[in-house]
């Protein structure tokens, strides 16, 4: 009987909640830690970043317009459906980083947690960021957080899942849709998460994952009007690039998470500022007894 041949699996793009093939047509090799090939992951372009905004735009006013609440579940759903994948995510993270398998089931492990941790605070951060200001006259004056926008993350270079979904996941639950750069050399997490997003309850467009160069991507989410905000913790250590990218983004006032001289230790409890970072307060007046 013949050896049976492998099958070479090629990764695609995640756009509209769609799995398109980049525009360019290129693709690039993914290896593992010990540099064998696993398979291709598409190569994003500059047309595939301006598609990935425009689908992120179209989404914005659905997914910020749902109750908190009702974010909470999708998220907390997202987190199920990872759970049944548990095996794969600690395939993929075991391949991608070099971990053994306990290692990588505890990085799963978190990641899920986190997921479960930010659905939980999805209807209780307006509680604790907005307010009812006092005010020397017969009105109310209250403040409320809402959601940025479309925000371009990098993702970290390092930490392929768990430096995704906590950098990710703050800025869905929030109200915010995002276009995500992947993990250049380790993006096997990133486009499996995909894969959960899409046979989840997450709206197409909520979240669009590019994979490829965040060198060659960023510069054109940086610069781009429709964009609201960046993370540039996915260049952390480029003070060069990250310096670039923030000159990009001045061009329309996104707001800007700095890129850290590293990847920070993603194992470490997160805080509210990774929420409260994609947040706008809105101010209003009422008179009273009207």
């Amino acid at each position: 009987m013949a050896a049976r041949v492998d099958v070479r699996k090629t990764y695609k793009l995640y756009i509209g909640g769609a799995f398109p093939r980049s525009e360019s047509g290129h693709s690039y090799a993914v290896e593992d830690a010990k540099g064998g090939f696993v398979a291709n992951a598409a190569l994003a372009s500059r047309k595939d970043a301006r598609d990935a905004v425009v689908a992120a735009r179209a989404a914005f006013k659905g997914w910020a317009g749902r109750t908190a609440y009702n974010r909470a579940q999708v998220l907390y759903r997202v987190a199920e459906v990872m759970e049944d994948r548990r095996p794969q995510f600690s395939l993929a993270v075991q391949q991608s980083e070099g971990l053994n398998a306990g290692r990588a089931d505890k990085v799963v492990d978190t990641a899920i947690d986190r997921l479960v941790w930010y659905a939980g605070w999805a209807d209780k951060i307006a509680q604790v960021t907005g307010n009812a200001n006092p005010v020397a006259g017969p009105f109310f004056n209250l403040s409320t957080p809402e959601p940025t926008g479309v925000v371009a993350v990098l993702a970290p270079q390092r930490s392929s899942l768990l430096g995704l979904v906590t950098t990710l996941a703050p800025v869905v639950v929030t109200g915010n849709t995002v276009v995500v750069v992947s993990s250049y050399a380790r993006p096997l997490p990133a486009v499996t998460f995909a894969e959960v997003l899409a046979t989840s309850d997450v709206p197409g467009g909520v979240v669009n994952l590019l994979t490829g160069s965040a060198a060659t991507v960023a510069p054109w989410l940086a610069s781009h009007m429709d964009v609201n905000a960046i993370d540039l913790v996915g260049v952390a250590g480029d003070a060069a690039l990250a310096t670039d990218l923030e000159v990009a983004a001045a061009e329309n006032l996104k707001r800007v998470r700095r890129a850290p001289a590293a990847e920070p230790d993603w194992a470490a409890e997160p805080g509210l500022d990774t929420m409260t970072d994609f947040l706008e307060t809105k101010t209003v007046w009422h008179p009273i007894g009207v």
